[in-house]
């Protein structure tokens, strides 16, 4: 009877990439990972957020509302950009093309906001806006390669193999920001002098470790191409599609649009929290930071692993409750010992649902239309960016600075992602995959 709710046990002793794949490709596509997690650590989590809102804006109190509001227009504009420019992909064996563009994007985005000083608040947000959009598209496209490197019943190793190096990526690129940072400011010079640099170092750091992606990452396999008219239009009913004959995938993008949510807060507001509440300094912050990115990194690489033995559906599952119980600890934390543990957990948590969610998109989606579904995937993750930390602020202003209150209201979109979770059957998800993909 339990195994009705969740997916069977996965043979784990089957190689784990697809015959024809290297084990060099596979190194490749896990560097992008490697590549674009400085972005995300360094620009959108620590150091460019608090530069932004503290030199830029001057520490004026809609300086965090300007900055939230730019990051939420980007995944809006991804939300509707991505599933058209997924299909396309699709069509015209574009994979590799659109993955260079974004790269090359980014890069140049993130090197831009080296020249934004105090009081270049347009120009920021201008360059701010851009970035993430272009980290989207790429963090999008690169999943879809997944399904063409891995075995169905590898899809949590190889997964986890990505997160867990983007992970070690974002802890080298903070690393790195910190020396310069420490050694800017022991010679007496301030954010303005030193923040470009780390800037231009983020960037550098990406376009580098991005190379071996564009080096030894084959395109994947497609269908042939269509006039782009006929793409969106056959992309206007993909939501429909799913309702019609992929109900499980459908399950799985609105139960991952709901723990992304919980997700998004933990990571964009989880300094916010530390020093609000817990009255953490700047160093204690950034430890914290750290420890987040090493569990998450163990999370990702080993749970993967596990998730192929005992099932994805059931590794999701309790990961999620694991994210419940970290929300009840760092709600209750009163003591510094009882917030690191939840920081902790959070971090293990971020890595092992993170991977489940994109092995299990992998599983489910058509061998035939990869970066349509994941487009899919992305527009669900999207969407929670946008909801989840603005439901967090919103809830914060109304209850008058109430963090416990609105991180326990974050809990909920975990359980409603579980109990989603509950009603998906992945066992007639892979037979509707099968049955489009033979058919």
């Amino acid at each position: 009877m339990a195994h009705s709710r969740f997916a069977a046990p996965e043979n784990t002793h089957q190689p784990a990439l697809l015959p024809g794949v290297g084990r060099r490709e596979v190194w490749s596509w896990a560097m992008y990972d490697f590549a674009n997690s400085g972005y995300t650590t360094v620009v959108l989590s620590t150091v460019f957020s608090a530069y932004f809102v503290g030199v830029v804006a001057a520490g004026q109190a809609w300086g965090t509302l300007a900055w939230t509001a730019t990051l939420s227009l980007s995944y809006l504009i991804i939300m509707v950009l991505m599933p058209g420019l997924g299909a396309r992909a699709d069509a015209r064996t574009g994979h590799r093309r659109l993955l260079f563009t974004s790269t090359l994007g980014c890069v140049l985005a993130t090197a831009l906001l080296a020249t934004v000083g105090p009081g270049d608040i347009a120009w920021g947000l201008v360059c701010l806006l851009l970035s993430n959009a272009f980290y989207c598209v790429g963090e999008s496209t690169v999943a879809s390669f997944l399904p063409g490197l891995a075995r169905p019943e590898a899809m949590g190793r190889v997964s986890g193999w990505g997160w867990s190096f983007g992970y070690g990526g974002g802890m080298l690129a903070l690393g790195l920001a910190l020396w310069v940072a420490g050694s800017a400011e022991s010679a007496g010079l301030l954010a303005a002098a030193y923040v470009p640099w780390i800037m231009l170092l983020t960037a550098g750091l990406f376009a580098v470790a991005a190379l071996p992606s564009f080096l030894w990452l084959r395109e994947p396999r497609q269908t042939a191409g269509a006039t782009v008219p006929a793409l969106l239009a056959q992309l206007r009913h993909a939501w429909d599609e799913t309702r019609r004959d992929f109900p499980d995938f459908r399950r799985l993008l609105m139960c991952i649009a709901c723990y992304q949510a919980g997700i998004t807060v933990v990571i964009t507001l989880s300094a916010v929290y530390a020093t609000q509440v817990m009255g953490f300094d700047m160093r204690q912050t950034m430890l914290l930071v750290f420890l987040v990115n090493i569990m998450a990194a163990v999370g990702a690489f080993g749970f993967g692993y596990l998730q192929d033995h005992i099932g994805h559906k059931r590794a999701l599952a309790l990961t999620l409750i694991g994210w419940l119980i970290m929300v009840a600890l760092a709600v209750a934390a009163q003591s510094v010992l009882v917030f690191w543990l939840a920081a902790g957990l959070a971090g293990l948590c971020m890595g092992t649902s993170q991977s489940a969610g994109r092995a299990m998109v992998g599983v489910l989606a058509p061998a035939h239309r990869p970066a349509e579904f994941f487009a899919l995937w992305t527009f669900a993750v999207q969407l929670a960016a946008v909801v989840g930390p603005l439901t967090y602020g919103l809830l914060v202003w109304f209850t008058q600075g109430n963090h416990r209150l609105a991180l326990l209201v974050t809990g909920g979109f975990f359980l409603a992602g579980l109990w989603l979770l509950a009603r998906l059957n992945f066992v007639r998800g892979q037979q509707a995959r099968d049955a489009a993909t033979s058919g």
